[in-house]
C-alpha cells in the first residue's frame, strides 16, 4: 500500500549506520489523513540486497501509532510483514529534521476555516447594526418629499419622527430579559426580521393614512429596541475579556457607518426611483442577513458544533456566563451602586450625543450659515469620526487590559475621555470664529465621545455577565429618555436662549457623569 503526498521527518543521520539495536522511528509530526487513518513507518535494518524494509508491529498487518492525541490504524489484510521502501512510500516527500513541516501543512488549510468563530459573530453583529441605522436614518431624508406629497405640517413631521421611540422604549428591558433567558441568536434574528418588515411596509402605511404610519414606525422601534440587549448577551458569551472593548467598538461602529450609508444613498435612490424605493431596498437587505445569521450563528460556544476545540477552550476559560438565566434578581441588581452609575452615566452620555446628532444640521444652517445641502454632507463627518475613534479606543483599552492594567482602571480612563473630551470641545465653540474650526470642534467632540464604547458600553458585561442583556436594557432606557427629553429641551432653550446655553447644559451633564463614573463604577463582577 503506497502513501501519497505524505510529509515525514527523517533524522539527520538517516544514511548512516544505526548506533543501537533498535530501528530508528520516522513519525508523522502532524495529523495526516491517508485513506481512513494515520500511521507510522518503522525502518528495519537493510537486507543483503541493500533494501530497507518497513515493518508492521501488529500481527494483522496494521500499523498503529498515537500521533498527538489521535489513535489511528491502517489495515491491509494482504499486506506482507516487510516490503521494500520504494514500494511502501511511493511518492512520499522526505524532510530532514529542522525543516518547517508544520508550516507547509498549515498553509494547505483555507484561511476562512482558521478565522476565529467568535469574530464571525462580531462581524455579523456589526452588519446587523449597520442595517439598523440605515433603516433608522432613511426617514430623515425621505420625510422631505413625503411631507410635500401628503401635505404634512412641521408638527406632524415631528410626531412621525418621534413615533419610532415609542416602540424603542418598550423593548429595551424586555429585550434584555428575553435574550438572557433564551439566547441572543433568536432575539437578534427576531429584531432584524421585525424592523425590516416594518421598514418595507412604511410606504404602504403612509399611503393608507397617518395613524397607520405612526403604528408602523412604532413597530419598527420595537424591533430595533431588542438589538442592543441581544448583541450584548451574545458578546458576553462569545468574546473573552481581553477582546471585549475592540469587539464592542466594531459592532457600534456599524451603527455609525450605517448612518453614513443611509444618509449617502437615500438621496440618490429618492432622485432616481422615488421615496418608496428607500424603504423597499433597505428593508429587503434584512432577509439576506437573517439567512446568513441562522446558518452561522449560535447563542453560545457550547451550542456550536463546528467550533474548533482550541477556540472553545479559549472562550470558556474566560467565560463567566455558562448557564441560562431563569429569573432576574431585580432587587440585587438595583441595590448595586455600579449599576446606578451605569444608568446615570448612560443618561448623561446620550443627552449630549442625541442633541448634537439631532440638531447639528440646524446648527450648521443657523449659526454657521451653511446651506441645507452642505449641512447634510457635513453631518456625515461626525459619524465617520466616531467609527474611527471607537475602534481606536477599543484597541487601546484591550491592549491596556492585556498588559495587566485592571479592567476597572481601563473603564474609568476610557469613559473619562468619553465625557471630558466632548465637554472641552463644546466649550470651544463659543470662542471660534470660522465655520471650519466649528465643524472641527464638533467632529472632535463626537470623536472623543466614541471612547465611551470602551467605557460604559463595555461595563455591562464586566459587572454582570449573566445579565448583560438586562443591564444594557436598563441603562439604554435611560439613554433613550435622555434623547427624547434632551431633544425637546433644546428646542425650548433655543426659543428662550442661545446655542451657548444648549452646550452649557450638555457640558454640565458630561462633568457630572465623569464624577459619578469615577466614584462608583467598577470593572469587577458584582453579580453572579
Amino acid at each position: 500500500m503506497n502513501a501519497r503526498a505524505l510529509l515525514i521527518s527523517l533524522p539527520t543521520d538517516f544514511h548512516s549506520s544505526p548506533k543501537h539495536n533498535f530501528p530508528p522511528d520516522i513519525s508523522v509530526s502532524r495529523k495526516i489523513s491517508c485513506s481512513e487513518s494515520l500511521f507510522r513507518l518503522r525502518f528495519l535494518p537493510a537486507d543483503r540486497a541493500g533494501n530497507r524494509r518497513v515493518s508492521s508491529p501488529f500481527s494483522d498487518g496494521s500499523v498503529r501509532r498515537r500521533v498527538g492525541r489521535v489513535w489511528a490504524e491502517v489495515k491491509s489484510d494482504s499486506a506482507p510483514k516487510a516490503v521494500k521502501l520504494e514500494d511502501a512510500l511511493g511518492d512520499v516527500v522526505f524532510k530532514r529534521e529542522g525543516d518547517d513541516v508544520d508550516g507547509e501543512l498549515e498553509s494547505a488549510v483555507p484561511w476562512w476555516e482558521e478565522f476565529p468563530k467568535r469574530w464571525v459573530i462580531v462581524v455579523l453583529c456589526f452588519s446587523a447594526f449597520l442595517l439598523c441605522n440605515m433603516d433608522r436614518v432613511n426617514m430623515s431624508i425621505a420625510i422631505l418629499p413625503m411631507s410635500q406629497e401628503f401635505k404634512w405640517n412641521p408638527a406632524t413631521v415631528g410626531l412621525i419622527q418621534s413615533s419610532f421611540f415609542w416602540g424603542y422604549l418598550l423593548t429595551q428591558i424586555a429585550g434584555g430579559i428575553w435574550a438572557d433567558k433564551v439566547g441572543g441568536k433568536v432575539v437578534l434574528a427576531f429584531g432584524v426580521v421585525w424592523w425590516s418588515v416594518a421598514t418595507a411596509l412604511t410606504p404602504v402605511a403612509a399611503k393608507v393614512g397617518l395613524p397607520f404610519l405612526l403604528v408602523v414606525r412604532a413597530l419598527m422601534g420595537i424591533g430595533e429596541g431588542v438589538a442592543m440587549p441581544a448583541m450584548n448577551n451574545l458578546l458576553s458569551k462569545w468574546v473573552p475579556v481581553a477582546e471585549r472593548s475592540r469587539s464592542l467598538a466594531l459592532v457600534y461602529s456599524g451603527m455609525y457607518l450605517g448612518s453614513v450609508t443611509g444618509l449617502a444613498f437615500s438621496p440618490f435612490l429618492i432622485h432616481d426611483f422615488g421615496w418608496p424605493s428607500v424603504f423597499y431596498s433597505f428593508g429587503s437587505l434584512g432577509t439576506v442577513w437573517v439567512a446568513v445569521w441562522l446558518s452561522k450563528a449560535h447563542s453560545s460556544p457550547l451550542e456550536d458544533p463546528e467550533l474548533r476545540p482550541e477556540e472553545k477552550k479559549l472562550i470558556l476559560r474566560n467565560s463567566m456566563s455558562k448557564e441560562p438565566v431563569k429569573s432576574i434578581p431585580w432587587r440585587l441588581i438595583l441595590s448595586k451602586s455600579p449599576v446606578w452609575a451605569l444608568i446615570v452615566c448612560h443618561f448623561c452620555h446620550n443627552w449630549g450625543t442625541f442633541i448634537l446628532l439631532t440638531w447639528m444640521p440646524t446648527y450648521y444652517n443657523q449659526v454657521l450659515k451653511f446651506n441645507l445641502t452642505d449641512s447634510g454632507l457635513l453631518c456625515v463627518l461626525p459619524w465617520l469620526t466616531m467609527a474611527f475613534s471607537a475602534n481606536l479606543g477599543g484597541w487601546i483599552a484591550d491592549t491596556l487590559v492585556s498588559k495587566g492594567l485592571s479592567v476597572t482602571i481601563v473603564r474609568k480612563i476610557m469613559q473619562s475621555i468619553g465625557f471630558l473630551g466632548p465637554a472641552f470641545f463644546l466649550t470651544q465653540l463659543s470662542h471660534v470664529n470660522s465655520p471650519a474650526m466649528a465643524v472641527l470642534c464638533m467632529a472632535c467632540s463626537q470623536g472623543t465621545d466614541a471612547f465611551s464604547q470602551s467605557g460604559l458600553y463595555s461595563n455591562h458585561q464586566d459587572i454582570a455577565p449573566r445579565y448583560s442583556g438586562v443591564m444594557l436594557g436598563l441603562s439604554n432606557t435611560a439613554g433613550v429618555l435622555a434623547g427624547v427629553f434632551g431633544t425637546a429641551a433644546t428646542g425650548y432653550i433655543l426659543q428662550h436662549g442661545s446655542w451657548d446655553d444648549v452646550f452649557k447644559v450638555s457640558v454640565g451633564l458630561y462633568l457630572f457623569g465623569t464624577v459619578v463614573w469615577n466614584l462608583f463604577s467598577t470593572g469587577e463582577k458584582i453579580i453572579d
